[in-house]
């Protein structure tokens, strides 16, 4: 379970993130919803270990929060241009997990199997649509094993049927016991993958 307990966070003096607790529980899906500039990206970032808080505490199964433990799918994918897909996915879990190279060409395999993305292995992030890329985001993510997988508006840059195919994918994660944390602007979305909706509101209003 991750557990947030009066998270705050400020930036030049505003206070974006004031006193916050909320839990979710492992295997659930958490939307995160509410207007620009009410600190959604924000509290994904100090999630994530990529900004620091100001006061609060974040627990991981109870134990002292490590940020290596959440895998992130951002909005631009951040895919490596130079990498074909499999050594996108590959090279994290090699350098961080030590996996052998057979390991990680295995799993990113697997995964991409799933994903419906094997025969796109050999490709450059170039070649892939947009759903594509996201696909390999998320194996991506997934190769490292995350106890908690963090999407970054998934739907933003997406057509309608393929914000149906990211709802499919993210609900059989789910169904696979994988615990979700999403920023979304789209609320029909959040509704259609969430067990828990959060939702800020920008301090003053």
């Amino acid at each position: 379970m991750l557990e947030v307990k009066k998270l705050s966070k400020s930036f030049a003096g505003r206070q974006i993130i004031k006193d916050l607790s909320f839990n979710l529980a492992d295997g659930q899906t958490m939307t995160v919803v509410g207007p620009s500039g009410a600190g959604k990206t924000t509290l994904l970032r100090i999630i994530a270990g990529l900004e620091a808080k100001d006061a609060g505490e974040i627990l991981v199964a109870g134990q002292a929060y490590n940020p290596e433990k959440i895998s992130v799918v951002f909005q631009d994918f951040n895919l490596f241009p130079n990498l074909t897909v499999l050594e996108n996915i590959t090279l994290a879990p090699k350098l961080v997990l030590k996996q052998s190279d057979l390991e990680a060409k295995k799993e990113a395999e697997d995964l991409l199997e799933k994903l419906q993305m094997l025969p796109y292995q050999n490709q450059y992030p170039y070649q892939l649509s947009g759903g594509q890329k996201q696909r390999v985001a998320i194996a991506r993510a997934l190769a490292m094993k995350p106890e908690i997988l963090c999407y970054d508006e998934p739907t933003s840059a997406l057509d309608p049927n393929l914000r149906q195919e990211v709802e499919k994918l993210i609900l059989a994660l789910k169904q696979s016991g994988q615990t979700q944390f999403i920023i979304t602007h789209d609320l029909t979305f959040a509704q259609n993958v969430a067990d828990q909706i959060l939702e800020l509101k920008a301090i003053g209003d």
